[in-house]
């Protein structure tokens, strides 16, 4: 990528007051997209950099791109400090359960009437309505969103295998962040733009909803789902792996056919057309199978590349640290992890004119910028080494 000062949202600066997922992959595609994002910590630090187990992952995966101050909120002076920071910024981000941060004063109508032209996105459970005064989490709201009944087996709810409710959710505030950042340079104001996991799921299963208004009927968990084509499964392969091979149009269906010597169903005229091959799915699967069967991966990958049908290996989430594609043009960033030690892990899905975007700032330790961002407010040494022994700053 090209300097820093060259990347789209080069010059804005953004506060962000926020924890596990939703609102630091706000932050972190800001940062990445080229904003100055400082993160305001508490004290003892974040503690999503403590997590174990499945969270283990969370901060280094969505804090690159970012400075950290940690503050202590409780006291008048760290309180001074984060509104300051909240009041010169550009946007502020904030996830954190309902009501906390207008209790601190740092609500959108305290840090707007200083600074009418702020951005302040506020990443909750839920919009306005009877249950925006809840606490939530990605599961919860995959729960009562309808997606993890679309994802398990019937009777069986299952939430997706990442946070793809809070990463979602996050894209959605940083398309409405940009969205009120071309309204501010139309009108000069500022905004409070609010995103939801709720809402975001049911934005996710809007298209089941879509299909129980035209079919009138309701849809079935994915597992157990009428597929909308014929082919459209996972295959065992001659070595016992497994290969997911996809054919979703006629033109697809007849090269199939004439590739795997499946002649018999490639001649039957009723099967010419996709939604009569559904129909038969009963017949044509296993004789599809059969054929695949006959492949290694290895051999069956390089067949199905070389005729262009859609088709995919079976990966886990640590394949993809070797994937040569990801490698091959910087779809993996460097980061440092809490112990030291190096990781790659993946960059922001998208490539623009002056390439991939790339880590500027690598994963910070708590507190790791708290002097740079005080003296750029204006604060000298001794002044801060105060603030360090009274507890204010971390």
């Amino acid at each position: 990528m090209t300097s820093a000062s060259e990347l789209p949202l080069a010059g804005l600066r953004v506060a962000e007051f926020s924890h596990m997922v939703m609102g630091p992959a706000v932050g972190v595609i800001l940062g990445d997209l080229g904003a100055e994002v400082i993160k305001i910590e508490p004290t003892g630090g974040d503690a999503t950099r403590r997590l174990k187990g499945s969270g283990a992952g969370y901060f280094p995966m969505f804090n690159r791109n970012k400075q950290s101050i940690c503050l202590n909120l409780k006291s008048p002076q760290g309180l001074a400090i984060a509104s300051d920071l909240a009041t010169k910024a550009d946007i502020v981000i904030e996830n954190f359960r309902p009501g906390a941060m207008e209790k601190l004063g740092l609500g959108y109508p305290d840090l707007s009437a200083i600074n009418p032209a702020l951005i302040y996105c506020s990443a909750k459970g839920f919009l306005a309505g009877p249950y925006d005064h809840r606490t939530a989490l990605d599961e919860v709201a995959q729960m009562m969103g309808g997606l993890a009944y679309m994802t398990g087996p019937p009777g069986q709810p299952l939430r997706a295998g990442a946070s793809v409710i809070d990463i979602t959710g996050g894209m959605f505030g940083v398309i409405g962040i940009l969205a009120a950042l071309e309204e501010r340079r139309r009108t000069g104001k500022g905004q409070h733009v609010n995103c939801s996991l709720f809402e975001t799921t049911a934005f996710m299963v809007g298209q089941h909803m879509a299909q129980r208004a035209v079919t009138g009927q309701a849809p079935n968990p994915m597992p157990v789902r009428i597929s909308a084509w014929a082919i459209y499964d996972i295959f065992e392969t001659a070595d016992d792996e497994q290969v997911f091979l996809g054919v979703v149009s006629d033109s697809q269906w007849v090269v199939l056919c004439e590739a795997f010597g499946l002649t018999e169903l490639g001649a039957d005229p009723l099967l010419a057309l996709n939604n009569n091959r559904v129909e038969a799915r009963p017949t044509i699967l296993p004789q599809v199978r059969a054929a695949l069967k006959t492949f290694t991966k290895a051999a069956l990958l390089e067949k199905l590349d070389n005729l262009g049908l859609p088709f995919a290996p079976i990966a886990r989430p640590q394949d993809l640290f070797d994937d040569p594609h990801l490698l091959a043009d910087g779809g993996l960033v460097e980061v440092s992890l809490a112990d030291g030690h190096k990781t790659m892990l993946p960059a922001l899905p998208l490539r623009m004119q002056q390439g991939r975007f790339e880590v500027r700032t690598d994963v910070p330790s708590a507190g790791e910028h708290s002097d740079a961002v005080l003296q750029g407010l204006g604060f000298g040494a001794d002044e801060i080494a105060a603030m360090r022994t009274s507890g204010v700053v971390g």
